[in-house]
């Protein structure tokens, strides 16, 4: 693959409006940041193309092809893999992309853990609770749940993230909040790390998206 595409403008044409994307461009273009952000041996291989792809049509908000795809444009996205498949990087790599209000940011799920285990509960307000001008939650794609640790307060025991994820459920029931998720865990894990019922509200929340298992470390 070559690199041409060096901004998000070249990938796309705008017909009577619309933004038309070009997805081989799509992939030069993020290709093409991956090197500039994680170094010349950062590489997209074929088998990654239809998890991007979906990745991509999601960001776009487009309604015909997430359809097909049987993509939910109001949830977020809960994307899975081995270690090192490239989840945290493209989700980083794919944000340019994202449509009008549906921009995220990025926060690993130990910094929240550490933060509640150094303010206790008003460290993760910001998380779960709307600023007054807000009509919903900021965006977040919390990273590689599962890589904290259960953390202790001045002795009190919280499983932080689940605390985190079943009130932002509550804010996507009532305003369509949007949270996004990289994990390597397992549906069964996640019910054994979190409980049913966290992993019940996830199935709400979220479009599942999966990295296919013959997908090599990017880096």
């Amino acid at each position: 693959m070559t690199n041409h595409c060096k901004s998000i403008s070249e990938t796309y044409v705008i017909q009577k409006g619309f933004k038309i994307y070009n997805f081989r461009k799509c992939l030069d273009y993020l290709e093409n940041q991956g090197k500039i952000n994680y170094g010349n041996s950062f590489q997209i291989n074929e088998t990654d193309h239809p998890t991007i792809y979906k990745l991509l049509i999601y960001m776009i908000q487009d309604d015909r092809a997430a359809l097909n795809l049987k993509i939910d444009l109001s949830k977020g996205i809960l994307i899975s893999g081995a270690i090192g498949c490239g989840k945290t990087s493209l989700m980083n790599l794919v944000r340019p992309f994202a449509y009008q209000n549906f921009d995220y940011k990025i926060k690993t799920c130990r910094e929240v853990s550490f933060e509640f285990a150094k303010n206790g509960f008003e460290a993760i307000n910001c998380y779960t609770l709307k600023q007054s001008n807000q009509s919903k939650l900021t965006g977040y794609c919390f990273d590689d749940l599962g890589a904290e640790q259960q953390i202790k307060h001045f002795g009190n025991d919280c499983n932080v993230m689940a605390e985190v994820l079943i009130s932002r459920y509550e804010q996507f029931v009532e305003n369509k909040s949007v949270t996004h998720i990289t994990t390597n865990l397992s549906a069964s894990e996640i019910e054994n790390n979190y409980g049913n019922r966290l992993r019940s509200r996830m199935r709400a929340m979220f479009n599942l998206i999966t990295f296919d298992k013959e997908t090599k470390d990017k880096r």
